[in-house]
């Protein structure tokens, strides 16, 4: 069993804590926090900002809009490591919800809420509710490593030829 903890704080005291579904889950699970009165930044299909208010503890997302959904949660990520934002299976496959940014990075000294960020790639509307599973979470190490140019073009060193999807048929 590792000592290592991933330290959170919750913004009001009904937020749902992230949790472990099973013992041997590899990530976290991640809630919605939609309060009624508040408004949530999303960008429509036309790149347009708006903010949509929050009614009966939910938002609809419409195709194609992106939007903000706050998790009620900032994170006290432990030195060395970053925290991984990924959607969930059940989101994805059901109603078309998916990360816009494909995997959300949070770094260690990031010290505000998570928010996630959500696109609706479906062609019908999604209520989100308070309190739904949205995301999972996953603690990463970090490696330590330089960023340093090089004159020389990179060789071929396998036998492999061609580019972007070269290795499969």
């Amino acid at each position: 069993m590792s000592n290592l903890s991933l330290e959170y704080w919750k913004v009001a005291e009904e937020v749902l804590e992230p949790r472990f579904a099973t013992l041997s889950s590899a990530c976290f699970d991640i809630h919605a926090w939609i309060k009624t009165g508040n408004k949530i930044k999303c960008y429509t299909p036309g790149n347009k900002e708006i903010l949509v208010g929050i009614h009966e503890d939910s938002v609809l997302i419409k195709p194609g809009d992106r939007m903000l959904i706050p998790t009620g949660l900032i994170f006290k990520i432990p030195e060395d490591y970053s925290l991984r934002i990924h959607i969930r299976s059940s989101v994805a496959f059901k109603q078309g919800l998916f990360l816009a940014n494909s995997e959300g990075v949070v770094d260690q000294d990031y010290f505000h809420e998570t928010f996630i960020m959500l696109v609706n790639t479906s062609t019908q509307t999604v209520n989100l509710k308070n309190g739904d599973r949205i995301a999972q979470g996953e603690l990463l190490k970090m490696e330590n490593y330089c960023l340093s140019q090089t004159y020389n073009k990179p060789e071929q060193i396998t036998d492999r030829i061609g580019g972007i999807g070269s290795t499969g048929k």
